[in-house]
């Protein structure tokens, strides 16, 4: 069934809402709340996991200013041309060491982690101004740590909490609330692009002592906060009147914020050196 508002109905917007991920969480737990929820997937994603809460289901990339036009145009016939939530939850990793990033690699994971995010509000903007609604950005704490083999990663992430910030400040005079996720590790499927694709380090890196353990890194199952426990905290704080312009959420973001705050840039070097054990790349 199809969510059919009302004007007393409020509407949410989730980009990337593949089963099992962070989207698919958010879109149960606004409807748990009563929201019509629209959610974006990608053209060979099942729909059967929204569609069976009650969720409306869109094939649109976020990389495509046409599919986004079209998400538009029909979004706004359903809710009269206002929107309340735009979440931009769609993303990728790209898992490698610095040295060994390919820019064709990292120019698609900005497509679709900072350009999309930017094309969204580009596009949704008229009907968030309508409502006086909130544009939610999923971050990360890979955004604000140097965390190891994530370079390319944690740069989008950090470009993107950088930019709603900037966005955050222009859109106050028109009521609009911008919120940045800060998160934690989540047990989501967000690593299985760089799963599927067997990401190995390329043939002469300078990691290769490592070769063995940044597979398993790769490879990892992530056994953190639960999908469903991040989505309930995200929009309780979401649904404030006046939320959080950075709200940290989920595992290991206390630590994080701690250390960010109080201590010196480099504790991470030592820390994450240590927990890569990347100390076997001296001898």
């Amino acid at each position: 069934m199809k969510p059919s508002p009302t004007t007393t109905t409020p509407s949410a917007l989730i980009t990337g809402c593949g089963k099992g991920g962070i989207g698919h969480a958010l879109a149960a737990e606004f409807r748990r709340h009563g929201y019509a929820v629209f959610a974006t997937l990608l053209a060979h994603e099942p729909t059967e996991h929204l569609k069976e809460i009650g969720v409306a289901t869109f094939v649109a990339d976020v990389t495509n200013n046409d599919h986004i036009l079209k998400l538009r145009e029909e979004i706004s016939v359903v809710t009269k041309g206002t929107l309340d939530v735009l979440v931009n939850c769609a993303g990728i990793a790209y898992t490698i060491p610095a040295t060994d990033t390919q820019i064709p690699e990292v120019e698609k994971m900005f497509a679709v982690n900072v350009f999309g995010p930017m094309r969204m509000v580009n596009i949704f903007h008229p009907l968030i101004i309508t409502s006086k609604g909130k544009i939610v950005n999923i971050g990360s704490v890979g955004g604000i740590v140097p965390y190891v083999y994530g370079a390319s990663y944690n740069a989008s992430k950090a470009a993107l909490h950088h930019w709603g910030d900037t966005l955050r400040v222009e859109m106050k005079p028109f009521g609009v609330s911008v919120v940045n996720i800060i998160s934690g590790e989540v047990s989501t499927n967000i690593l299985k692009r760089d799963q599927a694709s067997g990401r190995k380090l390329p043939e002469g890196s300078v990691y290769m002592p490592l070769a063995k353990e940044f597979e398993g890194h790769v490879g990892r199952v992530p056994n953190t906060t639960p999908p469903e426990v991040y989505a309930r905290s995200v929009v309780a704080e979401i649904m404030k009147k006046n939320p959080s312009a950075w709200f940290w959420t989920g595992a290991s973001t206390s630590l994080v914020r701690f250390i960010d705050t109080f201590l010196p840039r480099t504790t991470w070097d030592r820390l994450f050196i240590r927990w890569f054990g990347l100390d076997a790349l001296r001898k």
